[in-house]
């Protein structure tokens, strides 16, 4: 049988940044009130111009280097989004374009912040299937473009950017467990309505209080449900890698872990909530900065618009 594991990682996040003092300009607010609610000092925005797709082939080329090798035997694209550049042609039709990869499949993945967990199962079941051996994963938004700078509660999370793993067919177990799921009855809690206001584009609508409290305890519980079976316990997990929130969420996943926050990969200080760029980013720089090391165990989790949620158990 064979199984998936990750051989590369990347990411892109643009120049412009944001930060809690430039919105204390916008809308009566402040850099410790936002803080201390969300754990958001700054945020990536994109520059006028600049697309999803920019971003997801940034990171793609960030993960492939100048490894055209690695490049060429990629047979499969998947790009996790939910701010595609065009209502169609997909995200990941646009990154084949760009890095000039042809007769290959190619096709987005919408599954808003837990995208990026529900285009790595998709990744892992085909390898596992043997349908395909090298897969370009990605995770890119564009949040900025489809948020509401009048809307002061919502406006302070949102950030813009891209992550990228290839995963590739193994005969030792890489990817260990993934979980999927999602619950469409809480749809206008976290939702981007299709009809915009007059002479405004379609913006976030969230019910932030609502949200946090069902995002918790779906957290609380997806640990629960993917250590079992798997082989292992909490305390064998090395590192929690999950989606950028909110702090509060993240220290609520680690506790029902027994875990210090040492042991938790914390970008949303620096990113906000990058939606399905959260997790790929916050691995990216946990690889990058040799804390994650090889051989180590980490759990990915995710919970996003829909409801939507998932988990990925790794073994890197």
């Amino acid at each position: 049988m064979k199984f998936s594991k990750f051989v590369a990682y990347g990411s892109y996040l643009p120049k412009k940044i944001l930060t809690n003092k430039d919105l204390e300009q916008i809308f009566d607010t402040s850099d410790e009130w936002i803080q201390t609610r969300t754990g958001i000092q700054q945020r990536h925005i994109v520059e006028e111009g600049q697309k999803t797709s920019d971003l997801a082939f940034a990171a793609a080329q960030d993960a492939l280097g100048d490894n055209d090798s690695l490049k060429n035997q990629i047979d499969l694209i998947l790009v996790a989004t939910t701010t595609p550049d065009k209502i169609f042609p997909s995200v990941a039709c646009a990154v084949q374009r760009k890095l000039n990869l042809k007769n290959i499949p190619a096709f987005d993945i919408q599954a808003v912040c837990s995208g990026f967990i529900y285009a790595l199962a998709t990744a892992d079941s085909f390898i596992r299937s043997g349908v395909y051996k090298k897969i370009l994963v990605i995770g890119a938004d564009s949040m900025s473009t489809i948020t509401d700078y009048s809307d002061r509660s919502n406006a302070i999370l949102w950030g813009d950017g891209a992550g990228a793993v290839i995963v590739e067919a193994s005969d030792e177990p890489g990817i260990i467990k993934n979980i999927i799921n999602s619950n469409g009855e809480h749809e206008e809690l976290l939702h981007v309505p299709r009809e915009s206001k007059e002479n405004q584009p379609n913006t976030i609508e969230m019910q932030g209080n609502a949200v946090f409290k069902i995002a918790v305890n779906t957290l609380d519980q997806i640990v629960d449900e993917t250590l079992k079976g798997s082989g292992y316990e909490k305390k064998d997990i090395d590192w929690l890698v999950p989606h950028q929130a909110n702090i509060r969420i993240l220290q609520a996943t680690a506790k029902k872990l027994d875990m210090s926050m040492d042991h938790v990969i914390v970008t949303i200080n620096k990113h906000g909530n990058t939606s399905a760029a959260s997790i790929p980013l916050a691995l990216n720089e946990g690889i990058k900065t040799g804390r994650i090391q090889k051989g180590q165990l980490i759990l990915m989790e995710a919970f996003g618009g829909g409801f939507t949620w998932g988990s990925s158990l790794v073994r890197i």
